[in-house]
């Protein structure tokens, strides 16, 4: 029995999304987010768990934000639970790039505060973009817990996230500056310069808060 075309060009691109040539990947991906099916979805999000290639990785996230979210949301939110790093931190960015509330309680501390960096910050990101209106203080304080963590990349990300949040921040930083560890008085500091002032620059603002944590200073006014 001959399998009807329509489904002989569903096997080909999933085909080509596994395909050993990462540019073959990424036409495949473009090509199912030009002509969205329902029938892709399982096989995107699956591809995203383990597409080692960044650019087709975001290639396969465009793809599934092109498909109703009636149909990715529930599949992404279980890949929240996923043992795989990556898997729960693409489908974190995909779920930010959809932006679909009803993923907010899925946003827990435990991905916010995830011992992979990369899934942190993918959560970071999310949760600042899906945080419902009243609830941002709660979420600020969680991310709070983060002050301090990792290298340059993940600290101005967490920074970014806080910032995004405004004001609702600032006594939750001030609470972080006066506490014991330097690193986290720092990274407090320099979020509360990139808030008082966006233009100011992550570097220029880690410079000065070294300076003022070394002086003992926290920076806080009256």
């Amino acid at each position: 029995m001959t399998m009807p075309e329509e489904d002989t060009n569903v096997m080909r691109a999933v085909r080509a999304l596994e395909n050993g040539a990462s540019s073959v990947r990424l036409r495949a991906a473009m090509a199912v987010g030009t002509s969205p099916d329902p029938r892709f979805v399982d096989k995107l999000i699956e591809r995203c768990a383990v597409e080692p290639e960044f650019f087709v990785r975001d290639m396969l996230t465009w793809a599934l934000t092109r498909h109703p979210a009636s149909v990715t949301v529930p599949r992404l939110l279980d890949e929240l639970r996923s043992e795989r790093a990556q898997a729960r931190s693409q489908a974190l960015h995909t779920l930010s790039k959809i932006g679909d509330r009803r993923a907010w309680p899925a946003i827990t501390r435990a991905l916010l505060t995830d011992a992979d960096d990369e899934v942190a910050r993918s959560a970071w990101r999310a949760a600042v973009g899906l945080v419902p209106e009243g609830e941002e203080a709660g979420l600020a304080a969680v991310l709070a817990t983060q002050l301090g963590r990792g290298a340059r990349e993940t600290r101005l990300s967490l920074s970014r996230a806080l910032v995004a949040l405004g004001e609702v921040i600032v006594p939750i930083l001030r609470a972080a500056m006066a506490g014991p560890d330097a690193r986290v008085r720092q990274h407090a500091i320099v979020t509360e310069r990139l808030l008082r002032d966006p233009d100011a620059g992550f570097e220029f603002a880690v410079e000065e808060a070294k300076r003022l944590v070394a002086l003992g200073e926290t920076g806080q006014e009256g």
